[in-house]
């Protein structure tokens, strides 16, 4: 079914719905897109092929308004009766607002749907990664699961860098895990949206990211469970422009940003605060040492400096010096 692409000012617009929606479904998955079509096809060909016998439908986010090149891929999919569900307009821009769009559609079009999954549109997903996040929380009762993404270098002489912390999935084996950091590859109950409230993702990290690392920080601190599925697969695309000094440099910078941002908004009172803003000044030092054991373990200076560079965009981002990397003119295609 088509619908209106005309958007008010600050308004989400549906684009497409797949012809007769099933509504009483019980999984979703979310696809925030934002100028990526050709990678966003292959994207939703990986759920396509998914091997399950459960029903579950898509909600694919189109992010920039001003051009909706991904919103005919989705409409594709969804007309010929590939995958069942909606794409919307979300006109807001940042990674937040996407994701927000995503979630808050799905919970509100499916009213039975209890998991929500989520995949980036430059991820392909493993044939069996529906089935093993679902199983997983079906089995062990966790509220979120997560599975590791894995990076696909574009330049294959980059591959030493899967090693680096800015690539590595976060564990290695199966099993419950205190956190996890993103939703590139995540199962989130119901329950959690409910218990935690809307917007799921705060808007204070709407440009900078880390409103997954943020949200589920929340989520471990009311106490939810977590568990990490080691075989639930997806591979991210990495192009080279991602894999140069420059761009893992301000990769490990906004990690320090979101890491002191994160814990700032914990603290409660002036002096947790001010403990806080010691504390991301006190790792700069301290990291330093850090720098040195990995290197001698990695023989790698790029891996080494991780945590330097993180501390030093801890402590720039308490001088208000931080990257907008989900500004859309940061962004390329």
């Amino acid at each position: 079914m088509e619908m209106s692409t005309e958007l008010a000012v600050a308004d989400r617009a549906w684009v497409t719905t797949s012809p007769a929606l099933d509504c009483s479904i019980e999984t979703v998955i979310c696809i925030p897109s934002f100028r990526r079509p050709k990678h966003l096809r292959l994207t939703m060909e990986s759920i396509a092929a998914q091997r399950t016998e459960r029903s579950f439908a898509i909600v694919v986010v189109e992010n920039d308004a001003a051009h909706c090149e991904s919103a005919p891929v989705a409409a594709e999919f969804l007309n010929s009766g590939k995958l069942r569900g909606v794409c919307i307009v979300e006109p807001r821009q940042g990674n937040c607002q996407a994701i927000n769009a995503a979630f808050e559609t799905a919970l509100e079009t499916f009213p039975n749907a209890q998991n929500f999954l989520m995949i980036d549109d430059d991820e392909v997903a493993s044939q069996d990664w529906l089935e093993r996040m679902v199983q997983a929380t079906e089995t062990t009762g966790a509220e979120i699961i997560g599975g590791p993404v894995w990076p696909d270098f574009d330049d294959k002489h980059k591959g030493g860098l899967k090693r680096h912390p800015a690539f590595a999935p976060a564990y290695h084996a199966s099993g419950p895990v205190p956190v996890i950091y993103g939703c590139g590859n995540c199962l989130i109950r119901r329950a959690v949206f409910e218990r935690l409230g809307h917007p799921a993702f705060d808007l204070r990290f709407n440009f900078l990211g880390g409103g997954d690392h943020d949200f589920f920080a929340r989520a471990r601190r009311v106490g939810f469970r977590f568990f990490w599925v080691t075989d639930a697969v997806i591979r991210e695309t990495v192009p080279s422009s991602r894999t140069n000094l420059g761009w893992i440099v301000r990769r490990g910078l906004r990690i320090g940003a979101i890491n002191y941002h994160i814990e700032r908004k914990a603290a409660q009172t002036m002096w947790s605060r001010a403990a806080v803003m010691a504390k991301m000044f006190g790792l700069v030092p301290f990291s330093l040492y850090r720098f040195t054991r990995i290197a001698l373990r990695e023989h790698q200076a790029v891996i080494a400096m991780h945590p330097m560079v993180v501390a030093v965009g801890s402590a720039l981002a308490v001088l208000g010096i931080e990257p907008q990397p989900y500004a859309a003119s940061k962004i390329a295609s």
